[in-house]
This record gives structure tokens, C-alpha cells and sequence, in this order.
């Protein structure tokens, strides 16, 4: 018989561009040629392939190359920041109404509705207009996305394992319910926990790629890959390489996440053959 190939060429190919992204986002001051407010006006609109600019310069004369660098630097932290903040609220949401049943249970399940029927984008437009942007509020505002998820998951597994042997038994032997679901239940429902922040983490990118094209996400002198592709629309037709560029990127990007994401979720559910 032949082995099955463990590692698909397009899951190789998608590790491989998000560790480059991460790589980019880590080193982005040491790899960055030029600052992001560094202008050139001798080189305008500077198309790509120049010796000097890469990637080619926008209307201020500043290097594509450099503000895109920057650009994933930004997107990767509030994408991160965001997920991690979408992960703890959202799990431990779904522990506290696992743990206490009634009335919290169907607070939390009653929050979680509300939460996936309201349309996120509409909300995060209406919050970063009354408050202003800015980088702090931009990742907690983003945390708030697709918490729901992780509380029901959470909820579900926590009820599911709590009528199993292993957590029955810690209980019995008089450990705290803090240390029965973080020290028992949590390993072992992190693996689907894992495989819904792969899932949830393009989605955030693109989130706040909406919210920057916008003009209501990152301001400047900040840059990110939504607010680059938001400003080069304007020259898309002289200059399309200021746009086409963080498209790209966003584009790979999100779709390596979620390739290497589906693969994790074959990998690591137990029902999958």
C-alpha cells in the first residue's frame, strides 16, 4: 500500500508563508530600507522594479516596500492581540456557564446569540466613530469578534468532560473547580480550541482590513494592510501597485491561515479518519 502523504504540498507551501509573515512582522525594523514617512519626490509614483524602491513609491514618494513591511507588522499584531483576547473571553465564558448551569448558562448562551445575530462590522463602525481609533481600542474592539464561538466549544467540551471519569474523580479528591478546568478540562479541549483560532484569525484580518479601507481602523502615520489598500484605490488606475501589493499579501495570507487551519482540523479531531 502507498503511505499517505502527511504533510500536503499546500499546507507546506502555507506554513511556509506564515512564518514568513511572522519573520517579516518580528524583523520589520531591521528589514524595513526606508522609514514609512520617508519620502522621495524625485521618485513619485516610482513604478516597481526600481533599483531604489522595489516595490515601486506612492504619490509622496514613500517605498511601497517599506510601509508593506510595516503594513503586515501591524495587521499581524491586532490580528494576534485580537484572537487571543476573542479565545480567553470566549472560553472562559463558556467554562463559567458549564460550571454554574441555570440562570448563567443561559445569560452566557443568551449573549452568545446576540452576539453572532449582530452584524460585527456595523457595531465596530459605530464604536470607532463615537470613541476615535486607535491601536489599543482597534484590538480589544476586535477581540469581541467571534467570542461566541469559543464559549459554545468551550461549554459543550467542559459539560462533555465533566461527566467523564477523569474530572469526576479530581472533583471527588477535593480539587477546586478552577483547578479541575484548567489543570484537566483545558488540555483537553485545546486542540479544538487551537483549530478555532486558526479559523477565527483570517477572519479578524480581514475585519480590520474593512474597518482601515474605511478610514475608521489604523490612522496614520500608522500603516497596515487595510489602510494601504483603502489608499492606493485612488490610484489604481496610474498607479496599481500601491493596492495590488497588501492585496496580495491579505490574500495569501489568509488563505495559507486557513488552508494550514483545515488541515489542523483533520489532523487533530478524533472522528476524522
Amino acid at each position: 500500500m502507498k503511505s499517505k502523504r502527511r504533510f500536503p504540498i499546500f499546507v507546506a507551501i502555507g506554513v511556509v508563508w506564515i512564518v514568513a509573515m511572522v519573520v517579516i512582522a518580528l524583523s520589520a525594523d531591521w528589514i524595513r530600507p526606508y522609514a514609512i514617512t520617508s519620502m522621495d519626490l524625485r521618485n513619485r509614483l516610482s513604478m516597481m522594479g526600481n533599483p531604489a524602491h522595489w516595490l515601486g513609491t506612492d504619490e509622496l514618494g514613500r517605498d511601497v516596500m517599506s510601509r508593506l513591511i510595516e503594513s503586515i507588522r501591524i495587521s499581524l499584531l491586532i490580528a494576534f492581540g485580537a484572537t487571543l483576547i476573542s479565545a480567553f473571553v470566549g472560553t472562559t465564558l463558556g467554562f463559567l456557564a458549564a460550571y454554574f448551569r441555570g440562570i448563567v448558562e443561559q445569560l452566557v448562551l443568551m449573549l452568545a446569540d446576540f452576539q453572532a445575530a449582530m452584524p460585527f462590522l456595523i457595531m465596530s463602525l459605530a464604536v470607532l466613530a463615537f470613541f476615535g481609533s486607535s491601536l489599543t481600542l482597534l484590538i480589544c474592539l476586535m477581540g469581541f469578534y467571534g467570542w461566541e464561538r469559543y464559549a459554545r466549544i468551550a461549554r459543550g467540551l467542559a459539560i462533555a468532560a465533566s461527566g467523564q471519569g477523569y474530572a469526576s474523580a479530581v472533583t471527588q479528591l477535593g480539587a477546586k473547580p478552577s483547578r479541575v478546568y484548567l489543570k484537566h478540562i483545558l488540555p483537553n479541549i485545546a486542540s479544538t480550541l487551537i483549530v478555532s483560532m486558526t479559523l477565527t484569525f483570517p477572519e479578524i484580518i480581514l475585519m480590520e482590513s474593512s474597518l482601515s479601507f474605511l478610514g475608521l481602523g489604523v490612522q496614520p502615520p500608522m500603516t497596515s494592510l487595510g489602510n494601504m489598500v483603502g489608499y492606493g484605490r485612488e490610484y489604481l488606475t496610474r498607479a496599481p501597485w500601491i493596492m495590488l501589493a497588501p492585496s496580495f499579501v491579505i490574500m495569501l495570507t489568509t488563505l495559507s491561515i486557513s488552508i494550514v487551519g483545515d488541515w489542523l482540523r483533520d489532523k487533530l479531531d478524533p472522528t476524522v479518519s
